[in-house]
């Protein structure tokens, strides 16, 4: 249960190739497909595809394992979360912005409905 998450090239070939190359790639997918106004469930279905390419960056330049379902999965659950977390901080700025007098911002990730005007 040492590896659970990272294959033999080392906790920091998953770091850099799939938190921040992947991660990056994931969170702008997010925010894309927010802006186009598609719901979450849209970023999940493209975690598929670029995970797919970080799984291939870690086979090509590192020689890790291309086809293993328990690092993809790792990779997936990475990449999804990241690609979640993009897509609801584009869909809150957008629903305060579109929406200034319905909702206002309550954190980085949620709003709120106004109270009504008296």
């Amino acid at each position: 249960m040492e590896h659970l998450m990272y294959d033999e090239g080392g906790l920091w070939v998953y770091v850099v190739v799939t938190v921040l190359l992947g991660g990056g790639g994931a969170f702008s997918t997010g925010r894309a497909l927010a802006r186009s106004w598609h719901d979450w469930p849209m970023v999940i279905v493209a975690m598929f595809g670029l995970t797919f390419g970080v799984r291939f960056i870690h086979f090509a330049l590192f020689e890790e394992t291309l086809l293993s379902l328990h690092f993809y999965l790792a990779d997936f659950v990475t990449l999804c979360v990241i690609g979640l977390l993009g897509h609801r901080y584009t869909r809150a700025g957008q629903m305060t912005t579109q929406y200034r007098w319905l909702y206002e911002r309550t954190g980085p990730l949620s709003w709120t409905e106004k109270p009504p005007v008296a």
